[in-house]
């Protein structure tokens, strides 16, 4: 009886134990992810990397498996996803070179290469690669005309993409990729861009059917041309016959 008692005890203790230090030192970010606890065995999962900190203090970042730490001295500070994610930037407002008002959104793809960086290099990540994202997009569509900016779309976003690497390095993020989603524009520019188009398809018609005539007129003379050469042919040939036989003629005239 006195057996059974301690083991209750014991299991009693051992769980208050273990909600102290499981509790007792929440994790300040969550990135991405929340299966981490500040616990003395952790298992971490592919593709994160929890920072964690000793004492305040940057100690190390753990790798994917069986980690160790040491409850209250050990503290898992951040959860960084090393996946490639997607965010969404909204839509905004941009001007380009011949001062046509655009609204545009768009989609950025985006890793986390340096786990570091990435938790105390910027307060929130996400956000700040956003913000960055849409000043970028301002800044580049400003750069060229509305033309090229419907010509040259894959460049426009290669030149996003350039322009947030480089800003977003000291963050421990890259930019994978960048694609503009929906634009939109004033409609009296829809307007004018439509007639343009249909008036463009006018002068294609025109033109080919001016072609259509002068194929057809080349053809005609070509045919003309050429019968009029078989018919001075069929002429030269007849008389060179007709000259054949008054040869002929006179010689058996001479004969007789």
């Amino acid at each position: 009886m006195n057996s059974v008692r301690s083991l209750r005890s014991l299991g009693a203790i051992y769980r208050w134990v273990h909600d102290i230090f499981r509790n007792a030192l929440p994790i300040t970010s969550y990135r991405y992810s929340s299966s981490a606890r500040n616990t003395f065995i952790n298992f971490v999962p592919q593709q994160e990397a929890w920072v964690v900190e000793r004492m305040g203090k940057f100690y190390k970042i753990l790798d994917p498996g069986l980690n160790i730490l040491i409850p209250f001295l050990d503290r898992i500070k951040f959860v960084q996803n090393l996946r490639e994610i997607a965010i969404e930037i909204p839509q905004q407002g941009a001007i380009t070179l011949d001062n046509v008002q655009l609204q545009l959104d768009g989609v950025l793809y985006l890793r986390v290469f340096n786990p570091y960086r990435a938790s105390y290099g910027v307060d929130d990540p996400e956000f700040a690669v956003t913000q960055l994202a849409q000043t970028t997009m301002r800044s580049e569509v400003g750069k060229i005309s509305l033309d090229t900016v419907f010509k040259e779309r894959e460049q426009l976003n290669e030149s996003i993409v350039d322009a947030i690497n480089k800003a977003a390095e000291p963050w421990g993020i890259k930019c994978m990729r960048y694609e503009i989603r929906d634009m939109h524009m004033p409609e009296k520019i829809q307007e004018a861009m439509q007639m343009q188009v249909e008036a463009e398809r006018k002068k294609r018609a025109a033109i080919l059917e001016s072609e259509g005539h002068r194929e057809s007129a080349i053809n005609k003379a070509e045919g003309e041309k050429r019968a009029a050469i078989l018919a001075s042919e069929a002429r030269e040939a007849e008389q060179v016959l007709i000259f054949r036989d008054i040869i002929v003629y006179e010689q058996c005239l001479f004969i007789m």
